[in-house]
């Protein structure tokens, strides 16, 4: 065993004469250890958060989502997209086609977004999974339907069953404005409300309608060879990184194909910033927790310091002296940084499991009644790596400022 390591096991646990040591030993392991395992739960917690997040999107987002790079919409014309249906591993594909439009019922409007989908829309996402009222409908007989979002079905005042059907306006792309009869310049559709959909997301809750891709051709005056967007479903088995890889390499660089966090990525990348800044302050946290450690190698180098003469006359060099004490103080923040990681494991469980820790309120006012948890093994990597690589600085600082005090500036040697 290295004889450095062998002496820092032994001082760390064998029984100290100055009992001042045994209590800064310990408070420096405690105060890692609570620090550690904040870490984990709060990471653990915009995790869980994280998580949620994409589930909610997930109910209408597609797995794979692809629109070109440039201009709104693409066309069969690109015989490179013939070729998605051939790829195995793809369980649907579903062409959209959506742009802004206003959306009227009665001397109520609200500028939303219209999205045209094919009858495959109904089984690759969610729908049905979210909606609160009525049912999702596109076109029946010789009647077309619309499903609103919730915050939109509250501005406009409508609901499922209503007699009187939306209207929707969008200007005509091929013709100039007319300014002696504005009206004269919309096209305009009507849809009865067939449903209401709520992903407790305002962005689509306020802004969407859902209509079949005929109704938004029309609306919009595009052919019925034009999307704005194709919405893959993949396999259960396949790997949607995999598949995108592999999908963008037979697309090429004119278009854009984007999982679901790409799809919403500001949102996401917002909630990464904020994982990042909770992560700093707590390290900043720690980084105080670990001056404790100073202050017991301090102690410990006082209480030693005839055990390191003793070492220095059986012939050990001052690197092997300062090693036992860097040794030391980084175990210290090991012991505190396992036992921090168990107990927050410990806490994410129960949390889990239980859901001791409620949002407040009633049941029911929120998405979930308490806290979500989701432990990644890489947040525990960061948290030991940030643990031990500061508490390895810090017992640098502390042996080096004991060899600084005991009059050699550069901290060549101990104690002599």
């Amino acid at each position: 065993m290295n004889l450095p390591f062998h002496i820092a096991t032994r001082y760390l646990f064998a029984e100290k004469s100055f009992a001042p040591v045994n209590v800064v030993t310990a408070v420096s392991a405690c105060g890692v250890a609570v620090v550690t395992a904040a870490l984990v739960c709060a990471l653990s917690v915009l995790n869980g958060f994280h998580e949620l997040t994409a589930q909610m999107f997930g109910q209408l987002d597609p797995q794979i989502k692809i629109s070109p790079v440039r201009g709104k919409t693409l066309s069969l014309a690109d015989a490179n997209l013939y070729r998605l249906w051939d790829i195995s591993g793809v369980a649907g594909i579903c062409g959209v086609l959506q742009d802004n439009a206003l959306i009227r019922y009665g001397d109520r409007q609200v500028i939303g977004v219209v999205k045209g989908v094919e009858p495959a829309f109904r089984w690759m996402s969610g729908i049905h999974n979210v909606l609160i009222d009525g049912d999702f409908l596109l076109h029946e007989d010789v009647t077309d339907y619309a499903t609103l979002g919730l915050g939109m079905a509250f501005s406009l005042g409508v609901r499922p069953g209503f007699t009187e059907p939306l209207t929707l306006y969008a200007p005509r792309r091929d013709e100039k404005l007319n300014m002696s009869n504005p009206l004269a310049s919309f096209h305009s559709e009507n849809a009865y409300v067939g449903g209401v959909f709520s992903i407790n997301q305002q962005s689509y809750d306020d802004n969407y309608v859902l209509v079949s891709i005929e109704l938004a051709r029309s609306l919009f005056h595009y052919d019925e060879q034009t999307w704005s967007a194709l919405e893959l479903a993949l396999q259960p088995e396949e790997s949607v990184p995999a598949m995108k890889e592999s999908i963008t390499g037979i697309l090429g660089k004119e278009y854009k194909v984007e999982d679901r966090y790409e799809q919403q990525s500001e949102a996401f990348k917002m909630m990464q910033v904020e994982k990042l800044m909770i992560f700093l302050i707590l390290s900043f946290i720690l980084f105080i927790a670990l001056f404790n450690v100073i202050g017991t190698l301090s102690l410990l180098m006082i209480e030693k310091e005839a055990d390191t003469r003793t070492l220095r006359n059986l012939g050990a060099d001052a690197v092997t002296v300062r090693t036992v004490f860097l040794f030391e103080g980084w175990m210290i923040a090991g012991i505190g940084a396992l036992v921090g990681l168990v107990g927050g494991l410990f806490l994410c469980g129960i949390q889990q499991v239980f859901g001791l820790i409620r949002l407040g309120g009633e049941a029911g006012h929120f998405i979930v009644d308490s806290y979500p948890v989701k432990v990644e093994i890489v947040d525990l990597v960061g948290i030991l790596s940030t643990v031990l690589v500061v508490g390895f600085m810090a017992s640098v600082y502390a042996v080096f400022l004991q060899g600084r005090k005991k009059g050699d500036p550069l901290g060549a040697s101990l104690f002599q």
